[in-house]
């Protein structure tokens, strides 16, 4: 039998399971304690997580804004080789393109008495034949080095720059001209070719005894 000391009173201590209630004094008999509600947890809120690597759109970009990245681009891409282009050529040698002072311009038989005005472009010469001579008159006008223009109407060679007028043969009779042109050295190859050198000119200076007669400015028929 338990004793009096060992079993705690009714009235002092109630409780269920495993949980106890103290017993404030001063309770009534009938009162049964309540025992405190247990906060229950409020369900989480659900998260919707991301798929990984999910894009998101934006507005697209205008065709405007596109056309104009690629004229800027273009422009510095051009630029960009304009300069490497310049780049280049500094180690390049510069060397200036002169057409040759020795050429062969055909047989004598190739031409007819008078004036032949085809090598003018090219060489800057005409071919004058007589009924005793073929020579070579160079087209540079001795006032201030214009090239004139030969008249065929008129027989005559006119310079455009001032007025300076010459015969057929290169001599002076009109205009600011101090002399008449100058003739190149003219020669006959092995081949039977006339060989032009303008390197090598026959003058006939002002108030002196002209070269027109020396061996090489002319080639006898």
């Amino acid at each position: 039998m338990d004793s009096p000391t060992d079993q705690e009173p009714a009235d002092k201590v109630a409780g269920t399971g495993s949980q106890q209630v103290e017993t404030p004094a001063g309770t009534p008999p009938g009162a049964k304690p309540v025992p405190p509600k247990t906060a229950v947890a409020a369900p989480a809120a659900r998260v919707v997580a991301k798929p990984v690597g999910a894009l998101v759109e934006g507005t697209p970009d205008p065709p405007v804004n596109k056309m104009r990245r690629r004229i800027v681009w273009s422009a510095i891409a051009g630029s960009l080789f304009v300069y490497f282009l310049m780049f280049l050529r500094f180690f390049l040698p510069r060397s200036i393109t002169e057409p040759p002072t020795t050429f062969r311009i055909g047989a004598p038989g190739d031409y007819a008495l008078g004036v032949d005005t085809k090598w003018q472009q090219q060489y800057r010469i005409w071919v004058t034949k007589t009924s005793d001579r073929l020579f070579v008159i160079y087209a540079r006008c001795t006032h201030l080095g214009c090239t004139p223009d030969w008249k065929a109407s008129e027989n005559k060679f006119k310079c455009p720059c001032h007025g300076s007028g010459y015969d057929s043969e290169g001599i002076n009779f009109e205009g600011p001209a101090p002399r008449p042109m100058d003739r190149a050295h003219v020669e006959i190859d092995a081949e039977g070719q006339i060989v032009v050198n303008v390197s090598r000119l026959y003058e006939w200076p002002k108030g002196e005894k002209g070269k027109f007669d020396d061996k090489d400015a002319y080639i006898s028929l």
